[in-house]
């Protein structure tokens, strides 16, 4: 997970540990929001097909007795609007991922109608893939839960090969490309040097050189 102030070849095995380590996880984080016109936003890239659920809330620790508000906004990896509120203390989003990039959660004071002296700091429990899916204890859910995270790892590694034949075709016609334009370049340089030296014997033909 990134986070902006402003606007904000693997092995399967190596790929689901990094699956495991990036894509289903819980994490809480915490933002520090400028008081006039700053904008804070959280990125994280997600693929296709999972699950996200996030709870944010903003207090003002140099005023605990102030209730301040804030606005929030999520755009996917194409610029669709998933989520937009405005002027609230607290809210949650969640949504099912549709595109494959990168995810966007801003958040910003109207210092317009609701003007701040000090920054404001805003908790966000984001959670991802299997961590945001609602478990409960029991021998069956927790089967549930392994399966579940053995789908999460084999569309993981099919994504991951599926680039990975995608890279290898795009480097085999780029390399079919380098070789015929090697093979024009000599013809071109061959055209040239042949017609140079019938250039030179006719000149010298006619100069009466040779």
């Amino acid at each position: 997970m990134s986070i902006r102030g402003g606007i904000v070849g693997f092995s399967p095995v190596l790929a689901a540990v990094l699956f495991l380590l990036t894509v289903d996880h819980g994490e809480a984080i915490w933002l520090t929001i400028p008081p006039t016109g700053g904008t804070k936003c959280v990125s994280e890239e997600i693929q296709s097909n999972v699950v996200v659920l996030a709870d944010y809330y903003v207090v003002d620790e140099h005023s605990p007795e102030n209730t301040p508000a804030i606005s929030s906004k999520v755009t996917s990896p194409y610029g669709n609007n998933l989520h937009h509120q405005d002027n609230v203390t607290h809210g949650q989003f969640a949504f099912t991922t549709q595109e494959t990039g990168n995810y966007l959660a801003c958040f910003w004071v109207d210092s317009t109608h609701h003007p701040q002296a000090n920054p404001l700091t805003l908790g966000i429990d984001w959670k991802i893939g299997i961590a945001a899916k609602d478990w409960d204890s029991g021998v069956e859910l927790q089967l549930r839960r392994l399966d579940g995270l053995v789908q999460s790892i084999r569309e993981n590694i099919n994504y991951i090969k599926d680039r990975e034949a995608e890279m290898r075709e795009v480097s085999e016609r780029t390399n079919s490309r380098v070789a015929w334009f090697s093979i024009m370049s000599l013809g071109v340089c061959l055209c040239v040097a042949g017609s140079q030296i019938l250039y030179l014997k006719r000149y010298f033909h006619k100069k009466k050189l040779i």
